[in-house]
């Protein structure tokens, strides 16, 4: 008679560290989705019932509902705006560069002129007007 213990293969698999690497991975996950930052361009929109102005160098760009581009109220072409804002922006310590964009435009005109502030590097800001208060 064979009284030995018979030994049992286990063919169980040890899961217990699979928690800590599913949690590391989610937050490994977590923290690179918000480092990624889609191609955006960043405006400083002002208040408009604000009217206190925090620029010390200005630039004034304009575009007229017909569509004409005003820098500092000299008229330029649209192919020649980049380069008369880089003339303009070049000796300047900290330019800031005010849009005065007529409301009936499409915005594609305006994404233009931010776009071209983009590749200049320069801080872009967009004038809007004050409210009209009602009837005092």
């Amino acid at each position: 008679m064979d009284l030995s213990r018979r030994r049992k293969l286990s063919s169980h698999v040890e899961t217990s560290s699979m928690n800590d690497i599913m949690f590391f991975l989610m937050l490994f996950f977590l923290i690179v989705s918000t480092m990624v930052n889609p191609n955006v361009i960043k405006l400083m929109l002002p208040n408009a019932r604000s009217g206190k102005a925090v620029m010390k160098e200005t630039i004034n760009v304009s575009v007229d509902a017909a569509g004409a581009y005003f820098l500092d109220r000299q008229p330029v072409t649209a192919a020649t705006l980049e380069t008369a804002l880089a003339q303009r922006v070049a000796g300047l310590e900290s330019p800031t560069v005010v849009l005065r964009v007529d409301s009936s435009l499409n915005v594609q005109k305006l994404v233009d002129i931010l776009e071209i502030g983009n590749r200049l590097k320069v801080k872009m800001v967009m004038a809007t007007q004050a409210q009209q208060s009602a009837a005092k």
